[in-house]
């Protein structure tokens, strides 16, 4: 009887917690539904094979093709259990997975699936749209460049120049940061022009207008503030030196100089529950016109002239820092000692100086004064010559702060214009400023979607469609790590709670904003084991503790998606 006894243990995690929350987002419904598979594909349908490929990502923090087959393998009752589906080894090769690639690079199929899905998460997860963020992002790679491809050289957001790159740009739902729109692009494109196509592939899928833009000042191009206002949406971004150049801001800053323009104060509530200050300004209300499509475009915008306090304070702060590190190298340039050059020229020792100003960006902050020294002498009788005294000159340099200047450039910091054409009742001045201030929202997801869990840097794909297709795919991860996280903090607030055991070392730390990563994770060391004894079959999974208990029911989910791992299990082999 021994004999036929077998037990194989599996590693399920987090596995039925993903897989669940991509089947409520209609993942494997809405992928088999746009990306029919060609005649020869047999086995686990595409929808799952994609669903089953991001659990792997997610939870591995891996999208090298190569990796997914023995990953699968290991977890193949799992697997089969939760989509139903006969999961088998040989159903994961690269082959296979390149295949799924080359079908998400389809533009067509790809536009009619991801407004399919906005349109359902929007209605699944009951999402008010209302405020759209908008950024570009680049990845970099060791890829080959050729003339019409994705891989260019272009302005690196990496900091890599020297490497060439794909441009990624994301129109993404405020305030949970789920993409509605992702758009692949050649690495070498200007930011400014990819707005206007975000724009109206939300503006497809969402079916409605009076909608909040948000972006950076790339945004504000003029052609994009008037294709916004004519198509009635609304813009919020910041204005660059294009737009906004020095003598203008000056124009609109002297009267706040000269205490004639009032400013109203800008507060918000800390991680405390304090009311503290953060910012103060006024706005004015210009008339514009654009063009768009023939038609010329008419709008009232309003400036939003906004002093951030802590964007000053930390300028000034950076600035006196350089201050001091100018001044304790213009002193160094006066001392003397072995192998130390002498400046005996009055041009030269100036060069210097000026040098020191000018890595340290304090030019006109520093006053400096050169004074020539006059020193004797004596040098000692040697081998018949006799003792001299000699005459040298050289040159002392004499540097202090001034003041005044520094004033002059310290009112200027932290200053910034923003332009809206919302009206003051839909926006006020300290609702936009806190609006603008929330776009770290689709930065974080350029973290995630960049660094762990979805790792898209470095890619691991040579070609251009599969680059494409890649990028794609990881998108579906950002949004299903988004949702999973809004949902658990919508419902905590909801029901005014917060959730404690998520920080290892802290069981009683808790908090109201927990991240999809920490959620997740709390679902690790869960296993299936599966006895074979003689015919019959027994079947366990750790059981949940209460956390992970908890966790599913602000999901929404509940134990089942665990317990059914016990059920009889489709064929797998």
């Amino acid at each position: 009887m021994a004999e036929n006894l077998t037990v194989k243990t599996e590693r399920v995690d987090d596995i039925p917690v993903l897989l669940a929350q991509a089947e409520r987002m209609g993942l494997p419904e809405l992928v088999d539904k746009h990306f029919a598979p060609h005649g020869n594909w047999k086995g686990t349908s595409v929808g799952w094979t994609i669903c089953i490929w991001l659990a792997h990502i997610l939870s591995e923090g891996d999208h090298r093709l190569n990796q997914v087959e023995g990953w699968v393998t290991q977890r193949l009752e799992t697997l089969s259990m939760i989509t139903g589906q006969s999961v088998r080894s040989l159903e994961w090769s690269d082959d296979r997975l390149a295949i799924v690639l080359d079908a998400l690079s389809d533009d067509k199929r790809w536009s009619a699936f991801e407004m399919d899905l906005s349109q359902r998460l929007i209605r699944v997860y009951a999402l008010q749209p209302r405020l759209i963020r908008l950024d570009s992002t680049t990845a970099s790679g060791h890829w080959t460049v050729t003339e019409d491809g994705l891989f260019q050289f272009g302005h690196s957001k990496d900091h890599r120049p020297d490497l060439p790159q794909v441009k990624v740009m994301v129109a993404a739902l405020d305030p949970l940061g789920a993409p509605l729109a992702v758009q692949v692009l050649s690495g070498e494109r200007a930011d400014d022009p990819l707005y206007v196509p975000a724009i109206q592939q939300v503006s497809r899928s969402l079916q409605e207008h009076g909608l909040l833009y948000v972006g950076d000042c790339k945004m504000a191009a003029l052609d994009t503030r008037a294709f916004v206002q004519s198509q009635g949406d609304f813009y919020l971004c910041p204005l660059s030196k294009t737009q906004m150049p020095d003598e203008e801001l000056e124009k609109l800053l002297q009267p706040v100089w000269d205490q004639k323009q009032a400013v109203s104060d800008i507060y918000r509530d800390n991680e405390d529950g304090q009311r503290e200050k953060i910012a103060e300004g006024y706005e004015v209300t210009v008339s514009l016109t654009g063009t768009v499509d023939g038609r010329t475009v008419e709008w009232g915008e309003r400036r939003l002239v906004v002093r951030s306090l802590t964007q000053a304070q930390a300028t000034e702060a950076a600035l006196r820092t350089r201050l001091d590190k100018a001044l304790t190298e213009l002193a160094a340039l006066n001392e003397r000692k072995r192998g130390k050059k002498r400046f005996t020229d009055e041009a030269e020792v100036q060069q210097a100086a000026d040098a020191v100003l000018r890595q340290r960006r304090v030019s006109g902050l520093v006053k400096v004064e050169l004074e020539e020294q006059v020193h004797e002498r004596t040098v000692r009788a040697y081998k018949g010559r006799p003792a001299e005294v000699r005459v040298e000159r050289d040159w002392q340099v004499k540097a202090q702060v001034d003041e005044q200047a520094v004033t002059a450039a310290v009112r200027w910091f932290g200053w910034r214009v923003y332009a809206t054409n919302a009206t003051a009742e839909a926006l006020a001045l300290d609702k936009a400023v806190l609006a603008y201030r929330e776009e770290y929202v689709i930065e974080r997801g350029f973290g995630r979607l960049k660094g762990k869990p979805l790792s898209l840097t470095p890619m691991y794909v040579q070609t251009d469609d599969r680059a494409k297709g890649l990028i794609r795919l990881l998108s579906l991860g950002l949004r299903l790590l988004t949702l999973f996280e809004f949902t658990v903090r919508r419902e905590l607030a909801e029901q005014g709670e917060k959730l404690a055991g998520l920080y290892a070392g802290n069981p009683k730390r808790s908090t109201s904003r927990p991240t999809a990563e920490a959620l997740l994770h709390a679902f690790d060391n869960i296993t299936l084991s599966v006895v074979n004894l003689g015919e019959q079959v027994h079947r366990h999974v750790t059981p949940l503790s209460a956390l992970q208990t908890k966790i599913l029911t602000l999901l929404g989910f509940s134990s089942t998606i665990y317990d059914r791992l016990c059920a009889q299990a489709p064929n797998t082999s």
